[in-house]
């Protein structure tokens, strides 16, 4: 299995951060350049620091890269964090960077897509084009951990994520507490 990851200048950059850690598979990963400014702020690490949890790491300008093709093989594109900017672009068909024409060729070849937005409050405007996203046939994981596993630290919060978003991409994982567990 081949997923990719886009990192977007959501706050939430643990959860991508996790999500490359938690793969055990081959993973390419996508930093925006927003993405990476978050990540210094909300982490201190720098895009090398990403580079290495990842087989290979491709610059959100680079639209010759081979994943911006669907001709090139991956099985899903999880973009976590999703700022509601890229979800929007998504929604609306405008594949301006790497990330979002990874999106666009995703829903196309009808591989998997799994959004993650972090964002509260959601605007009207933000339902109808995460709706939008929806019925074309993307996952809406938005990063809004449950606290029925009584979680003890931060690390347990962004561990449910991950590990739901592991879940939909049918990825065995132990990574959080199941409901009646």
């Amino acid at each position: 299995m081949h997923v990719v990851v886009g990192i977007t200048g959501a706050s939430g950059i643990a959860y991508g951060i996790r999500l490359l850690e938690a793969l055990e598979c081959d993973k390419s990963v996508i930093l925006s350049e927003d993405g990476e400014k978050v990540l210094r702020l909300e982490t201190g690490l720098g895009a090398m620091d990403v580079r290495k949890k990842a087989g290979k790491m491709y610059r959100n300008d680079d639209m010759a890269a081979p994943i911006a093709s669907g001709s090139r093989k991956f099985d899903a594109l999880v973009i976590c964090p999703c700022t509601m900017s890229t979800a929007s672009k998504i929604a609306c068909g405008i594949s301006d960077n790497l990330i979002t024409r990874a999106a666009s060729v995703a829903l196309k070849e009808r591989r998997r897509l799994v959004i993650v937005p972090r964002e509260t409050p959601i605007s009207t405007i933000h339902l109808r084009n995460l709706t939008t996203l929806s019925e074309a046939g993307a996952i809406i994981l938005p990063a809004a951990p449950a606290f029925y596993g009584k979680p003890q630290k931060l690390g347990d919060l962004v561990d449910f994520i991950v590990g739901r978003i592991l879940d939909v991409l049918n990825i065995d994982n132990k990574l959080y507490t199941r409901w009646a567990e």
